[in-house]
């Protein structure tokens, strides 16, 4: 029994998880009633679309095939096996049709729930904060100092788990629109009967819209939906959010930096090369000039805005001498611009300098686009420029008494510019740590210099060798690059890409290199050496300070590599050659953690425990060399890879293990839910970033006692040990593969064009372990097994009560955020498994195969069921968020005829033949659809 005051400290931190922010769904009998209503209005506006375009006839069958789905199982197999192809098209398009119009509404009335709270999350964190400075706990000026070294930055992927076309986002985005018009009390009555004829068309265009694509996307689309979604952000979102954030911290009597990045943006569009043979350097040059001529159309286009409102005179008020003295620049620079703007704009400063930056970004761009030389002046050599006129404005601004518009609209500019710079988003690049070796074996190879090849050198002798070799200054490939082997020439064409790059587009454009299959040191070392052969590094002298353009970071995917990650990075920092690279880059080292191929390995408690104890190792190691860690965490979509809430995620880390800046990233159909709407989008990036902000400052320490903390991570170990001893035990059953193909329609993901990586690792021999872990969860999902996000925690929990840890556990859910999130996502993904739709797949798709592997399923549910119930003190899952629950019903109304469907047609596709590719373009066009359907549905792939 823990004493009075330890007590008070477990307690302090107790709380009930609101378990509607790990289902996105709305909490509140008010947004559900409303939201209940406006499915009413939409989905009698699709049966009249059905019946309009297809008939009466087809309304009638989907309300028949809906009724059935969970009533009589043998009416509706004779009922679906009764119709064609072609109907079945139909069909499965209405269902999807329904689903898409229910998420977007659904999206609209959880952003008005979470916005209609009494404050919002910048204002509860900085209350936090506050408090924590009156008692004495925090001083401002340690609060000044991280507040200036805060970044939050989501990274998005280009990883295929978003089913839906950008064509049909944007038309549900203006459904959206139009309903929150319908809902609007402010709005004239005689408005109305046009928004119900928008809404209707609208409605009418989604069923006209194919939903699927005719081609398998190319890594250049998959970069031009990330670019839609960051200029809507640009434009829609930061503004607001930053100056929030100002408004915020001014409360603590403090001012962020105006160049301070509190918020940025990542992509892997073009640069995730690891198993796409897609992304070549070429593509990676065409997806970055996209992003600059993007880039740069939203800056002058944000620039525009800001001049309409920048009308000061200074026949009214005076601006700075400095202003003036740059006006004068400008105006010798360009002469033609200046004779413009001089005769109606002569007496406003401030019009006329944001006019010079308007025409300096268009030159700039048109510079870069034509490959001609920099005129000082007349374009920006560096984005730095753009920053210094910008804050020029606002110095004289604020010189003048006119902190309004110098703490307005300019700031707004200047922080939106500064976050997202001229390239909206800052490329990674990511290579496999074989591809390197294969290099470095031809190029050591040719030279001749080694005892034996370098292949066949044992690891240490590699470190060794790679270690001198990075602090040489001797070229490995010389000048003849044309008769290197391929293997070389593919590594340094690569790095000669990124430098080609960082010229032509500035220092922001890819920032780290991460290595993924990392080991051992060597597989980094073996980047830096490739690196410095294209110019990209220089480890100096003794007389002259090292030059990195990149940062490198290894990526750990697997258990056994998380449980390397702290020796590694202590190796990597004890090496004094990388060491130099480390302090090169400011002295900050980025580790990615890999949750999807992690949980795949050895289950999700093993991993997310796993992961978990290498930050903490991370967070020490990195501590003791004073190196700034940057964890960058690689979540997918779906709780099976490592998703769930972003802010609840940010605020499960290990005390201490942020200091500052954390990249997370955004996967397929996670970006579409958190920012198809502007207003979800705001709410969404302040979660985040007011997590990272209180993690930061309010989490610096550990604040439990050891006794307690080293009870919970034994309580912790036994869970994650004996989870993945169950887990591992079904997967390495030879009969769990064969059953997971068949009772799913994970062949058929290879037909659906929604990413440009295979769904296979290549060069493998067709088992689990080269099968993506996309994949893996995609299948269980679409069957409703899930497996991926719960199975062996039942296992687990009850090791750890059998052992008598039940109070430690109960205790643990109390109060330690991170058992707390991850125990919420396993219940969302419970609730979502529904094994008597699994059942329909298994009977019907392996009968004979599947009733072992199947049986071993549902009792490994049924336990984890009742254990977390235990631990949650519920009776049923979700019983704390009825309403939450009655949504996820109304969910499953639909979403049953969707997967009979697919039974039927996955059964009938299989019948001619092994291969699905063998059916009919119909059957394998109704097929898709209902893959297309269930994804909606779930509002989640894989």
């Amino acid at each position: 029994m823990a004493d009075a005051s330890t007590q008070d400290m477990i307690d302090a931190d107790r709380r009930e998880p609101d378990v509607a922010q790990f289902g996105s769904g709305v909490s509140s009998d008010e947004q559900h009633t409303a939201l209940r209503a406006s499915v009413r209005q939409l989905t009698t506006l699709l049966g009249e679309a059905l019946s309009r375009h297809e008939g009466p006839e087809l309304l009638a069958l989907v309300e028949r095939v809906r009724v059935l789905a969970r009533q009589d199982d043998g009416e509706l197999v004779a009922v679906l096996g009764s119709v064609d192809d072609a109907t079945a098209v139909q069909l499965a398009r209405a269902f999807t049709a329904y689903f898409q119009l229910v998420n977007v509404t659904e999206q609209l009335h959880r952003w008005r729930e979470v916005t209609g709270q009494a404050a919002g999350p910048l204002t509860q964190t900085v209350d936090r904060v506050a408090a924590a400075v009156e008692a004495g706990e925090l001083d401002t000026t340690l609060v000044a100092e991280v507040l200036g070294k805060v970044e939050y930055r989501p990274v998005f992927t280009a990883h295929p788990t978003e089913a839906s076309r950008r064509t049909v986002l944007r038309l549900l985005r203006k459904v959206a629109e139009t309903v929150a018009l319908l809902e609007d009390r402010s709005r004239p009555a005689s408005q109305r009967p046009r928004d119900e004829r928008r809404l209707a068309e609208l409605v009418d265009l989604v069923w006209q819209t194919d939903e699927l694509r005719a081609v398998r996307p190319e890594p250049v689309d998959e970069a031009r939906t990330a670019v839609y979604y960051l200029r809507s952000i640009a434009e829609d979102v930061v503004p607001d959010l930053l100056e929030e954030l100002d408004r915020q911290v001014a409360r603590l009597g403090l001012e962020l930096p105006a160049t301070a990045r509190p918020l940025r943006f990542g992509t892997w569009a073009g640069g995730d090369r690891d198993g796409n043979p897609n992304v070549t350097p070429a593509v990676t040059l065409e997806i970055l000039r996209l992003q600059f001529l993007s880039g740069t159309a939203e800056l002058v286009g944000l620039v525009e805005e800001a001049l309409t409102e920048m009308t000061s005179s200074t026949r009214v008020v005076p601006c700075s001498e400095a202003l003036r003295e740059s006006l004068e620049v400008d105006a010798a620079a360009l002469p033609v611009t200046w004779s413009t703007i001089r005769r109606l704009n002569a007496d406003e400063p401030y019009r006329l300098k944001l006019s010079f930056v308007r025409v300096r970004l268009q030159r700039t761009r048109d510079r870069v686009v034509n490959g001609t030389p920099h005129e000082p002046g007349r374009d920006y050599a560096s984005f730095d420029e753009l920053v210094a006129d910008l804050q020029l404005v606002r110095d004289s601004m604020l010189a003048h008494g006119d902190d309004l518009t110098g703490n307005g609209t300019v700031l707004r500019l200047l922080r939106t510019a500064v976050a997202f710079g001229t390239q909206l988003a800052t490329m990674d690049v990511r290579e496999h740590s074989g591809k390197h070796h294969a290099a470095l074996a031809e190029l050591f190879d040719r030279l001749g210099e080694l005892d034996a090849p370098y292949d066949e050198l044992e690891r240490p002798e590699r470190i060794a060798l790679l270690s001198a070799e990075m602090g040489s200054r001797r070229p490995l490939a010389g000048a003849a690059v044309s008769g290197l082997g391929e293997a070389a020439t593919a590594s340094l064409d690569l790095m000669g890409t990124i430098r080609q790059a960082l010229d032509l587009y500035g220092a922001d454009t890819v920032e780290t290199y991460i290595v993924s299959m990392t080991h051992d040191v060597d597989d980094l070392f073996a980047a830096v050496v490739l690196a410095r052969e294209a110019g990209l590094v220089d480890l100096g002298s003794p007389e002259q300070p090292a030059t990195a353009r990149i940062g490198f970071a290894p990526l750990f995917e697997t258990v056994a590599e998380l449980e390397l990650a702290g020796p590694l990075l202590e190796a990597l920092l004890g090496d004094p050659s990388y060491r130099r690279v480390v302090t090169a880059r400011g002295d900050v080292q980025e580790i990615m953690l890999g949750y999807s191929d992690s949980s795949k390995d050895a289950g999700i408690a093993a991993s997310q425990w796993q992961i978990h104890r290498a930050q903490r190792a991370l967070r020490d190691i990195a501590a003791a060399h004073g190196v700034t860690l940057r964890l960058f965490h690689g979540r997918g979509g779906s709780v099976g890879r490592g998703g769930g809430p972003t802010a609840e995620a940010i605020m499960a880390q290990p005390n201490g293990s942020l200091v500052g800046p954390i990249k997370i990233t955004e996967q397929g159909e996670v970006i579409s839910d958190k920012y198809s709407l502007p207003g979800l989008g705001r709410w969404n990036l302040e979660g985040a970033l007011a997590a990272v902000i209180e993690a930061t400052l309010l989490h610096r320490d550990q604040q439990l006692p050891p006794d307690v903390l080293a009870d919970w991570d034994a309580a912790m170990g036994q869970v994650a040990g004996a989870g993945q001893e169950a887990y591992r035990a079904l997967v390495r059953d030879p009969a769990l593969l064969p059953f997971f193909v068949e009772a799913t329609p994970v062949d058929a993901l290879g037909s659906m064009n929604i990413g440009s990586r295979p769904a296979k690792r290549p060069g493998g021999a067709g088992g689990l372990d080269d099968l993506r872990a996309i994949p893996w969860v995609f299948g269980w999902t679409q069957s409703r097994i899930i497996l991926p996000g719960w199975y062996g925690v039942g296992s687990g929990l009850a090791a750890a009560r059998e052992a008598g840890r039940g109070e430690s556990l109960r205790e643990m859910y109390g109060s330690w955020a991170f058992f707390r999130t991850f125990l919420s996502n396993v219940q969302m993904t419970l609730a979502k498994t529904d094994l008597d739709i699994a059942a329909r797949y298994v009977r019907a798709l392996a009968p004979e195969s599947g009733a072992e592997v199947f049986a071993a399923i549902r009792a490994e549910h049924e336990r984890t069921v009742a254990e977390v119930l235990e631990v949650t003190g519920q009776s049923e899952l979700l019983e704390h968020a009825p309403v939450l629950r009655r949504t996820l019903d109304l969910r499953d109304t639909y979403l049953a005829p969707l997967h009979a469907l697919q039974v039927a047609l996955l059964a009938r596709a299989r019948e001619t033949g092994d291969d699905i590719a063998d059916a009919s373009p119909e059957l394998q066009r109704a097929l898709l659809l209902t893959i297309n359907g269930i994804a909606a549905g779930l509002r989640n792939t894989g």
